[in-house]
């Protein structure tokens, strides 16, 4: 599996001819964490998976992770940093994990991060966790890869509110209050689901849970509501998840013969020729 992300997520020949062969013969929840830096994401789905482990029946397929890191500017590779919180799972045979670099992604996942999932989602896991890079109000791609979003506050987070506040916060299904050992956590916790606008329907509701991840609190009410949430999940999200990952892999793959250099040139061409260039015709006409 290893290998073939790597084929992937560099588009090396062949990748496509895996993808189109891949099968599905169970269920497999995807649980995306997001929220701002030093929320303590990583921290979090160190204690997710500490817990999920325990659930596990004998022989099952374990727990794959996905951390999507910045790029490097130097090699355009995953930073790894968010992999430090998660050092204690590395030898765990019942634990995947892998860094995808954004490689310049806005919205918090990288470019190959649905085909990634996909192709873990096809070897079975029991759960697959997503870890968003954490950038603000733009992360709302998350919600159209999990059936559940996570999004990860403390009770320092008022600036981070106002900047998400018609962003990410309108798609969590679970608001996690985490660093909860703080002041003020209490309250924020409490204001946190009524200040906001959200998907409410008759059975599927947001929810914000108390943790303190590096002390392990908190973490097995947020599994079971976790889990209470995909049993209640509604039909319609399922045919949402199912109409935002197509449309981004259509947009791709239409997308793949426009190079920005090509583009580069294409301008300079045309502004050679017309200095005052109309560039909603230019682009209408490239």
């Amino acid at each position: 599996m290893a290998r073939a992300i790597t084929i992937i997520e560099n588009e090396i020949e062949g990748y496509e001819d895996i993808l189109l062969q891949l099968e599905f013969s169970t269920y497999v929840p995807v649980i995306g964490i997001t929220g701002p830096p030093g929320a303590g994401k990583s921290t979090l789905v160190n204690g997710l998976i500490k817990n999920l482990l325990t659930k596990l029946k004998p022989n099952s397929k374990g727990i794959g992770v996905i951390s999507v890191d910045p790029s490097s500017p130097i090699h355009q590779g995953a930073i790894l940093g968010d992999r430090l919180r998660m050092n204690e799972h590395f030898n765990n045979e019942q634990v995947f994990i892998r860094s995808l670099a954004t490689r310049g992604a806005l919205g918090g996942l990288s470019a190959k991060t649905i085909e990634v999932v996909e192709l873990m989602r096809s070897f079975g896991f029991d759960y697959i966790l997503v870890e968003t890079v954490g950038v603000g109000q733009s992360e709302v791609e998350i919600a159209g890869l999990a059936d559940i979003t996570l999004l990860v506050l403390t009770p320092e987070s008022g600036d981070d509110i106002q900047v998400m506040k018609s962003g990410v916060m309108e798609v969590a299904d679970i608001f996690v209050v985490n660093k909860a050992d703080r002041d003020g956590a209490d309250e924020f916790a409490k204001n946190i689901v009524q200040m906001m606008p959200t998907k409410e329907t008759k059975d599927f509701h947001p929810i914000a849970i108390k943790t303190v991840a590096t002390q392990n609190e908190g973490i097995d009410k947020l599994v079971d509501t976790i889990g209470s949430h995909l049993k209640k999940m509604p039909k319609e999200k399922t045919s949402y998840l199912w109409t935002e990952k197509a449309y981004q892999l259509i947009l791709k793959k239409k997308m793949q013969n426009i190079h920005k250099t090509d583009l580069k040139k294409a301008v300079e061409a045309e502004m050679k020729k017309n200095p005052s260039l109309n560039i909603y015709r230019f682009a209408n006409n490239y």
